[in-house]
């Protein structure tokens, strides 16, 4: 089993900056990518960002040269770093763990916040 608590929402100016937090406990030497999800009201899910256990990114291009995905150094902490926010950025922004083993169920933590407002 993974737990995976999500914090750093809030709300932000357009052009302003956010980090996210991932916290990952539990059986993390399964987990192959650690993703960054959001849902806006009204839309679909989207996949913002992919970081595997290897250290590799991958970005939807709506967000690619303005989100970052690291690990800390702990290694158990996945951030999202978020510069030059827009309006269309607001969502509930969701940790993903996807495992090793495709016949487990991804994780997912509880949501965080993101609101881009004047």
């Amino acid at each position: 089993q993974v737990q995976l608590v999500e914090s750093g929402g809030g709300l932000v100016q357009p052009g302003g900056s956010l980090r996210l937090s991932c916290a990952a406990s539990g059986d993390l030497f399964n987990i192959y990518t650690i993703n960054w999800y959001r849902q806006a009201p009204g839309k679909q899910r989207e996949l913002v960002a992919i970081l595997t256990k290897h250290g590799s990114t991958n970005y939807a291009d709506s967000v690619k040269g303005r989100f970052t995905s690291s690990r800390g150094d702990a290694k158990n902490t996945v951030y999202l770093q978020m510069n030059s926010l827009k309006p269309e950025d607001t969502a509930v922004y969701y940790c993903n763990g996807k495992p090793l083993n495709t016949a487990t169920p991804d994780y997912w933590g509880q949501g965080t916040q993101v609101t881009v407002s004047s």
